[in-house]
């Protein structure tokens, strides 16, 4: 498995990441944690009530801290302003650590979303040393690529696959200047990418959850690609995918031609 392709720094935070990160939203089971570790997986997202995860990065956390990369956030109200605070202290307790590495404010819609205010406090969390990166995830390219220009945000969790490219314009070309950490989900599309849609040929291949994945890390401008299996087995054949690198040129151009299949199905995506 090349280094290149599995490892790399997350941006400017200068922080050490393998480039698979893991999220339990599934409930995969304690043991895919354990398996992730063995793998060497370091990038480990969760929401506050993933059981799962929290008991496994419990017990390691005490041991090895500095070999695990703690990522996690403070929802996006649509209607009032969350209290980040409140969030990040609930998240440490949870823990039982002292920081967390990448705090994130999750789901940013619209640019009015995300205040002075907001931006404020998540420097001060910086600051005080209970986080050591902030950022946003948003589905609004265009605001992440304002904020990516303009050297705001330590880390950017946005969507990124073969049906939706257009990180590749609104977001990839204005990195340099800053270089800030770059986290991917949806590499399947909530596994459309991985099913056979109604305008595709019955004799053309369709995509593994694998290609998927490395159709994002394909892209140095990534450094995390997230996933979240249900299960062992599906984590046990993403991991196995990577040792293969990047996509061939014929299977680069096979994710793509099947990528614009989904995207022109037009079906509803969040």
């Amino acid at each position: 498995m090349s280094q290149g392709f599995t490892h790399t720094v997350l941006g400017n935070t200068g922080i050490p990441v393998h480039r698979l990160g893991l999220s339990a939203t599934y409930r995969p089971g304690k043991k895919v944690v354990y398996k992730a570790l063995d793998e060497d997986l370091n990038y480990f997202f969760f929401f506050g009530f993933d059981n799962q995860m929290v008991k496994v990065l419990r017990e390691v956390l005490r041991q090895r801290r500095e070999n695990i990369i703690v990522a996690t956030g403070a929802y996006n109200l649509l209607w009032g302003h969350p209290n980040l605070r409140r969030t990040l202290e609930k998240r440490l307790r949870t823990l039982r650590t002292d920081y967390i590495d990448v705090f994130l404010f999750l789901g940013v819609t619209q640019e009015k979303h995300f205040t002075d205010q907001v931006k404020e406090e998540l420097y001060q969390f910086r600051e005080e040393g209970k986080v050591r990166a902030v950022g946003i995830s948003t589905h609004n390219r265009k605001f992440a690529g304002k904020l990516v220009n303009e050297g705001i945000l330590d880390v950017i969790m946005m969507r990124y696959n073969a049906a939706h490219r257009g990180a590749e314009q609104d977001i990839f070309p204005y990195l340099e200047k800053y270089n800030p950490g770059v986290v991917s989900f949806t590499a399947t599309r909530w596994r459309y990418l991985i099913r056979r849609p109604k305008n595709w040929p019955k004799n053309e291949p369709v995509p593994t959850p694998g290609m998927c994945y490395r159709f994002v890390l394909s892209n140095p401008k990534v450094h995390v690609c997230m996933t979240a299996p249900a299960n062992l087995k599906q984590f046990e054949e993403n991991v196995k995918a990577l040792r293969l690198g990047s996509l061939t040129q014929e299977e680069m151009e096979l994710m793509t031609k099947f990528g614009d299949a989904v995207h022109h199905t037009k079906k509803w995506f969040m």
